[in-house]
């Protein structure tokens, strides 16, 4: 392995390196406290080689060459979820400090555990094999799973056994898969499977042109349906959002999702990039959208705790994504071939800061208590006016409502669906941002029309506050000015056409 090799990976090798060296800063007890500050400084390392990757690959300096040259790529598309998990690491650092007393003097190893799960994450986005891509699974659900039973407390421990479960089912369903796949094929390269599958060629009336292939992408999506928490794959995603750490559920909720569709824009563009093999998956991924956003939102009108109405709002939102996913087949034969993929990409970067800005406010507003009842946020907005804003632009942007960057992602994601001849799907993704007005609006008339429970207003602490700035400017930025982050989402999609 040669430093160029060493590079194209350097932003998954710092923050590796980044991980241990918090281990051994958490060594020495009096230190611990400056933990949060050592992981926030040591997060400029790997997104300063993430930017220098990024302008090496604008002038023409990067390859791909050398021994990774066929398991990993770095490129556009790579590096955006790179800075999309980079800007999630740094903000769940920031909203952890109140949750780091409960940890029992575990503080170093959940900031470690953050960073080595972060680091697959990054991986996956470069992922173009097989074995690669579920080491870099594992990499992450493992120590997602530890951190949600990081907590010693029976809710924590039961979502963190419940995730390790569920991980290691979806796992092995995409080790079938990938198995089934690979003896068809003959190669593990996402690549080369494409060429293969033409060689051998294609039977009338058989989706994906064998009945073993079609066996094999179902399981896979089934596999990759559980990281992403889509119907009917989710049911794990209510009781593991509500018992881990809240901080670790944003994690979840962000960071997690973007890699999980990192991976499945990456190995079903490449892997069948075929005209007749993208109509077969578009549909199955278009049926998956619709039922998704469905079932997630009839679901959260229901609930009364907030992590949980999250939870099935994280599945309405998968839906939503893959909407762009089934629009970039649809449409891989028109003029609008990457507006699926770039609709999906500054989809996910508007999701990450709405969410991100939603849960901060849930930490500051629970902080000391064991439950997260929507009742709880009554009369916010006259307690604490700033912070109730920030809840209040979070639920609009999750609904879609103008001027935030949840209503110009929804309004690409459904575009890019009507130019690939999926005006049905887009009319129920429509349909289903009207039904989720319900319940995100409902908190805001508990937090504006409803008398608090009791006048004490709600005090976060510094890093809390630096979280709410960044995340809500960010939701009425892009919205009000979405041009620069569409520019540069178009430009890391391009790479797929």
């Amino acid at each position: 392995m040669t430093l160029s090799d060493l590079y194209l990976i350097s932003p998954e090798i710092s923050t590796v390196i980044l991980a241990c060296l918090v281990l051994l800063v958490g060594l020495a007890g009096s230190t611990k406290r400056y933990l949060g500050l050592l992981v926030i400084l040591g997060l400029f390392i790997p997104l300063i080689f993430s930017l220098f990757l990024w302008s090496d690959l604008d002038t023409g300096k990067l390859t791909s060459e050398g021994i990774l040259a066929k398991t990993i790529v770095v490129d556009h598309l790579s590096i955006f979820f790179k800075l999309i998990i980079i800007g999630s690491i740094f903000t769940i650092v920031l909203i952890s400090e109140s949750y780091l007393r409960q940890t029992k003097d575990l503080e170093s190893e959940y900031f470690a555990l953050i960073l080595f799960s972060g680091s697959g994450m990054m991986l996956l986005g470069s992922c173009t094999e097989l074995i690669t891509l579920y080491v870099a699974l594992e990499l992450t659900a493992l120590p997602l799973a530890a951190l949600a039973a990081i907590i010693p407390v029976s809710k924590s421990a039961e979502s963190g056994l419940k995730f390790l479960i569920i991980s290691g089912v979806s796992s092995a369903l995409l080790l079938y898969g990938m198995v089934l796949i690979y003896g068809f094929t003959g190669t593990t390269v996402f690549s080369e499977m494409g060429a293969s599958i033409a060689e051998i060629g294609f039977s009338n009336g058989i989706p994906f042109g064998s009945y073993l292939l079609l066996l094999g992408v179902i399981l896979m999506i089934a596999g990759f349906g559980f990281k992403i928490a889509a119907f009917p794959f989710h049911m794990w995603a209510p009781d593991v959002y509500e018992g881990a750490p809240t901080p670790i559920t944003a994690f979840l909720s962000v960071a997690s999702k973007t890699a999980g569709f990192a991976v499945i824009l990456r190995f079903f563009y490449l892997a069948f990039p075929i005209t007749e093999l993208t109509l077969d998956w578009s549909s199955l991924f278009a049926v998956i959208a619709a039922l998704s956003m469905t079932f997630g939102n009839l679901l959260a009108i229901a609930q009364d705790n907030i992590k949980r109405m999250l939870a099935y709002s994280t599945i309405a939102h998968s839906g939503y994504i893959m909407v762009g996913i089934a629009a970039v087949s649809s449409s891989m034969d028109n003029q609008v071939g990457i507006e699926g993929p770039t609709g999906i990409l500054f989809y996910l970067a508007g999701y990450a800061v709405t969410n991100l800005a939603a849960f901060s406010v849930v930490i500051a507003v629970s902080k000391g208590l064991d439950r997260y009842k929507i009742n709880d946020f009554k009369g916010l907005a006259r307690k604490s006016p700033l912070i109730a804003i920030v809840l209040i632009l979070s639920m609009m942007s999750l609904t879609g409502v103008p001027p935030t960057v949840g209503f110009m992602a929804k309004i690409y994601v459904f575009y890019s669906a009507v130019n690939a001849d999926l005006v049905w799907l887009a009319i129920v993704g429509g349909l289903n941002s009207v039904l989720s007005a319900y319940y995100y609006m409902r908190v805001v008339k508990v937090m504006v029309l409803e008398e608090p429970i009791n006048d004490q207003p709600v005090k976060p602490n510094l890093s809390l506050n630096l979280a709410f700035t960044l995340t809500s400017c960010s939701i009425l930025f892009f919205g009000l000015y979405p041009a620069p982050i569409i520019e540069i989402a178009r430009q890391a999609a391009s790479v797929l056409s």
